[in-house]
């Protein structure tokens, strides 16, 4: 049957292609991706589900309003250098959110296959072909780099190189300002190098990210921690002429209970940084070591949790166990990354909170207690608020525990900057359409205003405050 003559029902017809991945067993024991990735095959025949609908709505649902159908379509017609070039339009780290973009809450969940098949899990899979669409480019050795536009003798500070301000400094740079990204760490990316484990975004793809911005003219300079080197201040007299602040939610959040500050507690922000940003899985070879214990029970129950509780069976302990205040059902972790964990092994402790961590004389974590609770009305989150069940502790004998319940905003720029307005939280507090800040030349977003969000979230907030930073670098106008 060929592809142009299929009618919307007969591709409602075609099942939604699995990707295939390592075998649970086998990628226990190493940090290599975990999914695979089409082939052109599956991928042609996942792009011809899409109904090429002329109002698009899963255009609507992505943070920046990728031309989904027109990729989709590229890659039906085999013109994989089309559909790369689409995506780059709007999104200038597709091999990222490809892989842990949240496709399901956001463009998948507004698809018209998925609505027209009643479940969300049916609808085309707008990620994976995305993924597919910037692994090809890699394979072919050679990225087309976007147009930069003639120089404009601006000058614009990036403050922190994770998603909000790599898009920022590709659609400043595009408009014929230099731009200079400064990164408090030694290796740029923020949470994509730091945060996310190797399994599941290859370091590798990251950096031929940022290379690719480097290629454009952007100026990237690394262990640059502003608010120590430079204050804010101190870029504008160093020649600036405006400032992105993108520092993230790098200041984790911890419960309070006692016990917290024995040896062998992690918060995950640490846990995950040695893993991932210095390679404590392959200590010694590498300088950074980290706890080998075999009994680890991991706080939490999103993203950031399964993956320090996977990140802890490659490390090789035996039992992992995942303390959750709610059911399944409610866990803010993406469906597909509970499954990964499940089918790794990780032990599901759910409707259980922590409420003490108890230590050796030597002052190691030798157990937990917990409590187990039940759902009562919703709260604010819309999620039914977890209750404690009286009379109902007991005890978890572990030698390590990960709090991965959230993080704060970094203060670093806030404190040293104190004309910068903050809320209550200490997120930055700017204009939702141009992401000003209450200072003039300073725009901020990502999770710095958001608060911890995802990936292509920061990125919408980024394609926003650039294009509000060019506008007041033509107009001089705040």
């Amino acid at each position: 049957m060929e592809e142009k003559k299929l009618t919307p029902k007969e591709r409602l017809k075609i099942p939604s292609q699995v990707m295939p991945e390592q075998d649970p067993r086998e990628r226990i024991h190493n940090v290599d991706e975990v999914p695979y990735g089409y082939d052109e095959e599956l991928a042609r025949t996942e792009a011809m589900r899409c109904l090429q609908c002329k109002k698009a709505p899963c255009v609507k649902g992505c943070p920046v309003e990728i031309d989904i159908p027109g990729f989709i379509q590229s890659i039906l017609d085999g013109n994989y250098r089309a559909s790369i070039n689409t995506i780059k339009l709007t999104n200038i780290l597709p091999a990222v959110c490809g892989r842990v973009c949240p496709q399901e809450e956001q463009c998948q969940m507004t698809c018209v296959v998925g609505k027209s098949l009643k479940d969300v899990a049916k609808a085309v899979q707008i990620g994976k072909l995305e993924r597919f669409a910037a692994d090809w480019e890699m394979a072919q050795g050679e990225t087309e780099m976007p147009e930069v536009k003639s120089p404009t003798e601006k000058r614009v500070a990036i403050v922190g190189s994770g998603p909000a301000g790599l898009t920022v400094a590709a659609d400043v740079r595009r408009e014929g300002h230099e731009v200079t990204i400064f990164e408090a760490l030694h290796k740029p990316g923020g949470v994509l190098i730091y945060g996310i484990p190797e399994f599941r975004l290859p370091k590798q793809i990251v950096m031929r990210e940022v290379e690719n911005l480097e290629k454009m003219g952007v100026e990237l300079k690394t262990n640059m921690v502003i608010g120590k080197v430079y204050t804010i201040d101190e870029l504008f007299e160093e020649g600036f002429d405006a400032v992105f602040v993108g520092t993230g939610a790098g200041l984790p959040l911890f419960m309070h209970i006692p016990g917290e500050n024995l040896n062998g507690v992690y918060s995950a922000n640490e846990y995950l940084t040695r893993a991932n940003l210095m390679q404590a899985y392959s200590f010694p070879e590498t300088d950074t070591p980290i706890a080998r214990t075999k009994n680890v029970a991991v706080f939490g129950g999103g993203n950031v949790a399964m993956d320090s509780a996977r990140t802890a069976l490659r490390l090789g302990a035996e039992n992992v166990y995942l303390v959750y205040r709610r059911s399944r059902a409610e866990m803010p972790a993406r469906v597909e990354e509970v499954e990964h964990a499940v089918e790794e092994g990780v032990q599901l402790h759910l409707l259980q909170n922590p409420v003490r961590i108890i230590g050796d004389e030597n002052g190691w974590v030798k157990a937990i207690e917990c409590i187990k609770m039940e759902l009562g009305e919703p709260d604010d989150s819309g999620r039914r608020r977890p209750v404690p069940i009286k009379n109902s502790e007991f005890m978890i004998d572990v030698d390590t525990c990960i709090v991965a319940i959230g993080n704060a905003s970094n203060p670093l720029v806030p404190n040293t900057t104190p004309d910068i307005a903050t809320n209550k939280w200490g997120n930055i507090v700017t204009d939702s359409e141009t992401l000003k800040t209450s200072k003039k030349g300073v725009f901020a977003g990502g999770d710095i205003v958001l608060g911890a969000a995802t990936v292509i979230l920061a990125m919408g907030q980024g394609r926003k405050a650039a294009v509000a930073i060019n506008e007041y670098l033509a107009s001089g106008v705040w």
